[in-house]
C-alpha cells in the first residue's frame, strides 16, 4: 500500500482542482476534527458547485500534537479524507478547501498574526471548545484572570489565546487601514457570536480603549448553530479509513452523514455561497441553536455521564438498552422542547426520533469519555438553563436532576466499581479538593452548587432544586446508574 494521499490509487475521487484554485480568504482557528468533518467539506461542496477561489488557512495554536496535525496536511498537498459512516455504508470524500496551514510553533507567532492581516482575508472562524473564549462559563464575559488572558494582557504583541490572536491581528488591519474580517464561531456555544464578541471586546478594552471601540462598531460576530457527530480519530477509525481507501491517511476523520448549518447573515467583508452547500443563512440563530443544545447536547451530555458509569464506553452502547434509549427521547420531547420557541414549521417530535436514530448508529464509535470532557463549561446552556425554565414554570425536570447528579458522580474520579475515571475539566483540581473532603456522599452536592462559574448565584438557593439534585445524587450512591435511569 503506498502511503500517500496524493499519489497512491485510491478509492475515493480527488478534488478536481489544487490549491493554485484557492485564496486564502478565511483562516481558520483550531483545525480539530469538528471542522475538518464540518465548515471545510461545506467549503468544498461550495467550490465544487460554483467557481468560488474560497480557501483556508488552518492555524492551530496550542500543543505540539497540534502542530503534528498541521505538519501532516501539509505534507498530503493539504488535502485529507471525511468518511461518513452511516448504519449500513461508509462513504469517503477528499476535502480540497484549504489552502494553507501553520502552527506558531512551526511558523512564528507573529506569520500568525500577519496571516490574519493579510488583505486577502475576509473571515476568521474559530473551532476552539467553550474553554477557548476564556470567558466565565456564568456571566459570558472575558475572565481577566485566565492564565492565557493574562499572557495576552502582559505581552500583547505575541499573544497566546485564540482572543488574543484575534485582537492583535484586528489592531494590525486598522493601522494599515485595512477592512476588517468577520469573526465566525462555529463552536458547538449558546449565542456563540455573542460569546466571541464579548471575549474580543472584554480583550481589547484592557489594552486599548480605541481599538476597543473600532472592533465594536466595525466587526461583526455571527451566531451560528453547527450540528454533525465527529468523534475523535482513533487508530482503530484511521486503520478503517485506510484499508477503505487504499492508502494512509492520518488526518483522515469519520463521522455520521448527518450534518446542519445553521448560520446569521451578518458578514462585514463578503462571504462564501455555502447556502448551496446546505447551509441555512437566518437572521435569527437562537431558536435553532437552543433546539440542538438542548435536545441533542443536553441528552448527549446525559448519555455520557449516567451512560459512562452504567458501564457503556459509547453512545451507542447506551442506546441497546431500552431505559436509556426511553429515557433520552423522554428527556428531549418532555422536559427540553417544552422550554424551546420554535419557528412554526418546526417539528420536534420528528427532530427527537431523529436525534435517537442518530445517538443508535453502531458505526459511530463516540465515546462516552469524550462527550463528558469539559462538563463545568457545558452543564449551564445544556441542563441548568433547562431547569431554570422547569423551576419558573412549576413543571417536572427529573431526568434534568438526575442528569446534573450524575456530572456530580462522575467527576468524583472514581467509577461504580471503584476504577479511577481520568476526568478533563477546567475545574478538575476544584472537583478533586472536594470530594478529597467528603468523599462519595450527598454531603458534595452543596459545595459543587456553590460552584458560581458552574450554577450562577440562584439555583444553589431553589430548596427544591437542591432537594431533587441530592435524592438522585444518593440514588446514584445506593442503586448505580442503570438502576436510576431504568426508575425513571
Amino acid at each position: 500500500m503506498e502511503k500517500n494521499l496524493v499519489t497512491a490509487v485510491i478509492t475515493a475521487k480527488r478534488p478536481a482542482w489544487t490549491t493554485d484554485r484557492l485564496t486564502t480568504r478565511i483562516v481558520h482557528l483550531g483545525c480539530g476534527a469538528f471542522h475538518r468533518a464540518h465548515q471545510a467539506l461545506y467549503t468544498h461542496h461550495v467550490l465544487e458547485k460554483t467557481d468560488s477561489d474560497w480557501g483556508y488557512c488552518e492555524v492551530n495554536l496550542m500543543s505540539a500534537a497540534d502542530a503534528a496535525l498541521i505538519e501532516g496536511l501539509q505534507s498530503q498537498s493539504m488535502l485529507y479524507t471525511v468518511a461518513e459512516k452511516g448504519a449500513e455504508k461508509t462513504e469517503l470524500k477528499i476535502i480540497g478547501s484549504m489552502k494553507e496551514a501553520m502552527h506558531p510553533l512551526i511558523d512564528g507567532i507573529d506569520a500568525v498574526i500577519e496571516k490574519m492581516a493579510s488583505p486577502d482575508v475576509s473571515i476568521v472562524s474559530l473551532t476552539v471548545t467553550e474553554k477557548g473564549y476564556c470567558t466565565d462559563p456564568a456571566t459570558g464575559k472575558l475572565d481577566p484572570d485566565n492564565a492565557l488572558i493574562k499572557q495576552d494582557l502582559a505581552t500583547p504583541d505575541t499573544p497566546k489565546s485564540a482572543i488574543g490572536y484575534i485582537t492583535a491581528a484586528l489592531k494590525r488591519r486598522f493601522a494599515r487601514g485595512l477592512p476588517p474580517f468577520t469573526v465566525l464561531s462555529c463552536d458547538n456555544v449558546r449565542e456563540n457570536g455573542h460569546v466571541a464578541r464579548e471575549a474580543v471586546l472584554g480583550l481589547a478594552r484592557l489594552q486599548d480603549a480605541a481599538l476597543a471601540a473600532r472592533i465594536e462598531t466595525d466587526v461583526t460576530f455571527p451566531c451560528t448553530m453547527v450540528d454533525r457527530i465527529v468523534p475523535a480519530a482513533t487508530p482503530e477509525t484511521l486503520a478503517e479509513i485506510a484499508q477503505l481507501l487504499g492508502t494512509e491517511d492520518n488526518c483522515a476523520i469519520a463521522c455520521e452523514p448527518f450534518r446542519q448549518w445553521v448560520i446569521e447573515d451578518n458578514f462585514v467583508n463578503g462571504r462564501p455561497e455555502w447556502d448551496c452547500a446546505g447551509a441555512q443563512f437566518v437572521q435569527d440563530v437562537v431558536p435553532f441553536e437552543l433546539m440542538k443544545l438542548r435536545m441533542l447536547n443536553g441528552s448527549h451530555s446525559f448519555l455520557a455521564y449516567l451512560g459512562y458509569l452504567g458501564g457503556y464506553a459509547h453512545i451507542s452502547d447506551t442506546m441497546t438498552n431500552p431505559d436509556y434509549r426511553k429515557a433520552a427521547r423522554a428527556l428531549m420531547l418532555d422536559e427540553q422542547a417544552p422550554t424551546l420557541i420554535m419557528p412554526e414549521e418546526t417539528d420536534l417530535v420528528a427532530y427527537a426520533d431523529n436525534l435517537i436514530d442518530r445517538f443508535t448508529n453502531p458505526s459511530l464509535k463516540h465515546q462516552t469519555w469524550q462527550i463528558a470532557m469539559d462538563g463545568s463549561q457545558k452543564l449551564p446552556q445544556r441542563l441548568l438553563d433547562p431547569v431554570a425554565w422547569h423551576i419558573a414554570n412549576g413543571s417536572d425536570y427529573r431526568r434534568l436532576a438526575l442528569g446534573v447528579a450524575g456530572w456530580m458522580r462522575y467527576i468524583s474520579g472514581t467509577d461504580e466499581q471503584g476504577n479511577p475515571i481520568d476526568v478533563r475539566d477546567p475545574l478538575a483540581e476544584t472537583f478533586a479538593a472536594i470530594y478529597a473532603k467528603h468523599g462519595l456522599s450527598v454531603a458534595v452536592v452543596d459545595e459543587l452548587l456553590a460552584i458560581e462559574s458552574v450554577f450562577g448565584e440562584t439555583l444553589a438557593k431553589q430548596q427544591a432544586f437542591v432537594d431533587a439534585v441530592k435524592r438522585a445524587y444518593q440514588q446514584l450512591l445506593d442503586v448505580g446508574a442503570r438502576q436510576a435511569v431504568a426508575a425513571l
